[in-house]
């Protein structure tokens, strides 16, 4: 079978879309539990005024929520994946950044849930979640979701 197939398998996508929305959803209902926490991992990056932390800290956990949720169910997909991919593309590079500062800081991916650190293998993660993204919003197969 001929990669330009398989890519077009629409099996292939449910997975893609409904595994990329369910890692969001679980991180952002962990942030959701710990919202402390969270601020805490947001202000240790030491790149956002401490004024908007708690702001984030509040906001971001729930579009991981809505978006992830939406993403599941096939609602607006393509949309629901660029705003992932893009929340995947800015954590990164709030990694990167810790990474050259040289902090060794939990990253705060789900809470205090996976007490994880900033380094490289979340580079690798992010980046196969990011292959998630881009294969939800590039697919031209939009079978089985919800939306016609």
């Amino acid at each position: 079978m001929e990669l330009k197939n398989i890519l077009k398998n629409e099996y292939l996508l449910l997975f893609a879309r409904v595994a990329l929305g369910v890692v969001f959803v679980i991180a952002g209902m962990e942030k959701i539990s710990g919202p402390n926490a969270f601020a805490k991992a947001i202000y240790d990056y030491r790149i956002f005024p401490e004024v908007l932390v708690n702001f984030l800290a509040v906001v971001i956990p729930w579009i991981e929520v809505v978006s992830g949720l939406l993403l599941v169910f096939g609602i607006l997909a393509r949309e629901n994946a660029a705003i992932i991919s893009f929340l995947l593309v800015m954590f990164s590079m709030l990694v990167v950044i810790s990474i050259s500062r040289g902090l060794n800081i939990e990253c705060g991916c789900f809470g205090t849930a996976s007490g994880s650190r900033v380094g490289w293998q979340k580079i690798l993660e992010n980046s196969g979640l990011l292959l998630l993204g881009f294969y939800t919003m590039y697919s031209e197969n939009r079978s089985l979701k919800l939306e016609g």
